[in-house]
């Protein structure tokens, strides 16, 4: 006879919504800050041209007053990645119990949520690596800036020349801002489920493929239905995971309910 199949809560999937409302965010302040940058690089140009003076001191002035500039969106991006952080944590968080509550209401069940130790410090966790994220947004960004200007002055580029690789260069910080979004709501999600349904003493799920993209990952399509545990994962491609931890996954789970078989 085949094993009873467990019998299972639907998965909690990441809210679209909250990725778009990330994105958002961190968009504004990229565009804020590329804007500035410009606006004082033209006022510079303007003001001493390419024309430096023989022995660097305008090119080193330029240097001081683009790095006092660029500290002070670095302390932008800190305020900005304390914040966020913790709101992207708390919605999260309300938008995971809000589907695992659904789940266990649907099959008769209540449930009470607490904040354990470990949902502490799971939450924690997901603050913490959105902060160290949200600053390297603007460490990132403003390091390469500091680069082109210096190599623009050097070579006597004008203005238009440096503006149009300001312009790429914001490009590719507004697509890893938005990987940063679309990663982080998946892993925070992941995270923050798997400890709430620990917390509720379910220990175990379904792997479930999201079957979308263009390029899945092979393992990650072959666990698809297979039982794990909650605690460890699964070990695919040389090291445990959990579905929606590594960068693109969309996988997710169906939370196993104990002592129940379909």
């Amino acid at each position: 006879m085949p094993s009873p199949k467990p019998k299972t809560l639907r998965p909690v999937r990441p809210n679209a919504g909250l990725q778009a409302w990330y994105r958002r965010q961190l968009d504004k302040h990229i565009r804020e800050m590329h804007q500035s940058l410009v606006y004082w690089l033209s006022a510079e140009y303007k003001a001493q041209g390419l024309a430096m003076d023989a022995d660097g001191g305008a090119t080193l002035a330029m240097r001081g007053s683009l790095r006092k500039l660029a500290h002070r969106w670095q302390w932008v991006f800190d305020k900005l990645a304390d914040s966020l952080s913790r709101r992207i944590a708390e919605r999260v968080l309300s938008h995971a119990d809000a589907g695992l509550r659904a789940g266990v209401k649907g099959e008769g069940f209540t449930v009470k949520f607490t904040m354990t130790t470990d949902m502490q410090n799971a939450y924690q966790a997901v603050i913490g690596e959105q902060v160290g994220l949200i600053k390297s947004i603007a460490e990132q960004h403003l390091t390469e800036v500091e680069g082109l200007v210096m190599r623009s002055v050097a070579r006597g580029r004008d203005l238009g020349t440096l503006t149009k690789e300001l312009e790429a260069r914001y490009g590719v910080t507004r697509r890893r801002a938005a990987l940063i979004a679309r990663d982080q709501n998946n892993k925070a999600t992941s995270t923050l489920t798997a400890a709430r349904q620990k917390a509720l003493g379910i220990t175990e799920g379904v792997w479930k493929h999201s079957l979308g993209g263009k390029h899945p990952r092979p393992a990650h399509l072959k666990a698809s239905g297979t039982t794990f545990e909650l605690a460890k994962g699964l070990f695919l491609d040389g090291k445990w995971v959990m579905p929606g931890e590594e960068i693109n996954c969309r996988c997710t789970w169906a939370p196993v309910i104990p002592g129940f078989d379909a």
